[in-house]
């Protein structure tokens, strides 16, 4: 996991040529202008998911995983926190979905182990296949813009 702003995107664009497309597309496009909805990069290797939604209480969202690709979350407007923990021997609440690609984790059975970090307008965070994150939370509920790039590993 990895989270930083956008101004330190060069310390990053050597991980994968498709997360420097991906840094450098959030780095020069005005999301204050496009709808909510989703937009093709490079087809199924890099797209796009612009978020329009009000934080929940961590207690009733679950930890989730993902397989097949690297999420870039960046926070446009508005703030959120978002529970991280290493993927490790926990068992998912539910099970692995391919064509979603993902799996989820109990809040309760993980909150001992997770750390909750704030994620402000300006700010992104990089979750890989073996980071458990639980994005969109705050203990009062608050609007955020957020987009959310696929990578495909």
């Amino acid at each position: 996991m990895i989270v930083d702003t956008l101004s330190n995107l060069d310390l990053y664009s050597h991980i994968s040529p498709r997360i420097a497309a991906a840094l450098t597309h959030l780095a020069e496009t005005d999301f204050s202008r496009l709808e909510a909805g989703s937009y093709e990069l490079d087809g199924k290797n890099l797209f796009v998911i612009v978020n329009d939604y009000e934080t929940k209480p961590k207690e009733v969202e679950p930890f989730e995983v993902h397989e097949h690709y690297i999420d870039v979350q960046y926070v446009v407007s508005g703030e959120e926190e978002f529970g991280f923990l290493p993927l490790g021997s926990q068992t998912p609440s539910m099970p692995y979905n391919a064509e979603h690609d993902y799996a989820e984790f109990d809040y309760e059975a993980n909150k001992h182990e997770a750390a909750f970090i704030p994620l402000k307008a300006g700010m992104f965070a990089i979750f890989f296949p073996d980071d458990m994150h639980m994005p969109g939370t705050s203990s009062t509920p608050k609007k955020v813009r957020k987009v959310v790039i696929k990578v495909k590993v």
